[in-house]
């Protein structure tokens, strides 16, 4: 009997020495992580490695000398251009605006459209030069004949930073990712504008 109480008080003391000196177990969790950061993120490193292919098709061309000759820029952006399609001959609507980038793209235009900007905002979608119909592709120019709509600044200031390179242009209500020199569709987002 002796011993049983002997035993139970050893398993009582270690039971309790174990509890002060070993830290509680907790789930393990890492560090909360802003899902839609990374996603950015991502985008940023599709836009870096895009200008990759932009710069290494400039450098195949003469180096531009001043001019104003309207005939001598539509060539070089004509070549340019060229040369990014061949650098990128299989590119498709989505290689930038991959599923999940669109999700936060659509997130973020909603967000400006809901703020305190969202009637200035509509207000200069709706003031733009009407664009009819029109097929966008991928590694196309874009149309001579479609006004550049820009993007109204309170929308921009919700969308992720682009290089000189590139700018974004609204088509009726598809959001197209511009390579400014080479007139080129780098991408596009079909129904970014929410009908009003």
């Amino acid at each position: 009997m002796l011993l049983v109480k002997h035993v139970r008080a050893t398993l009582v003391f270690l039971v309790i020495y174990w509890s002060i000196v070993s830290p509680p177990v907790r789930a393990q969790t890492g560090p909360k992580v802003n899902q839609d950061s990374l996603v950015q993120t991502h985008f940023d490193a599709e836009v870096k490695d895009y200008l990759k292919i932009h710069k290494k098709a400039q450098a195949g061309l003469s180096v531009q000398k001043t001019t104003d000759s309207a005939e001598t820029m539509s060539q070089r952006q004509h070549l340019l251009a060229d040369n990014i399609r061949a650098a990128r001959p299989d590119a498709k609507q989505g290689d930038l605006f991959t599923p999940e980038i669109r999700k936060v793209f659509m997130h973020l235009i909603a967000t400006s459209l809901q703020g305190p900007e969202a009637s200035k905002i509509r207000a200069s979608l709706r003031h733009a030069e009407p664009v009819k119909a029109l097929t966008l592709r991928v590694n196309q120019a874009y149309p001579d004949s479609v006004p550049l709509q820009s993007t109204p600044p309170s929308m921009l200031m919700n969308l992720p930073d682009l290089p000189k390179e590139l700018d974004y242009r609204i088509v009726g209500r598809t959001l197209v990712l511009r390579d400014v020199a080479a007139n080129l569709i780098v991408d596009y987002l079909p129904n970014a504008i929410p009908a009003s």
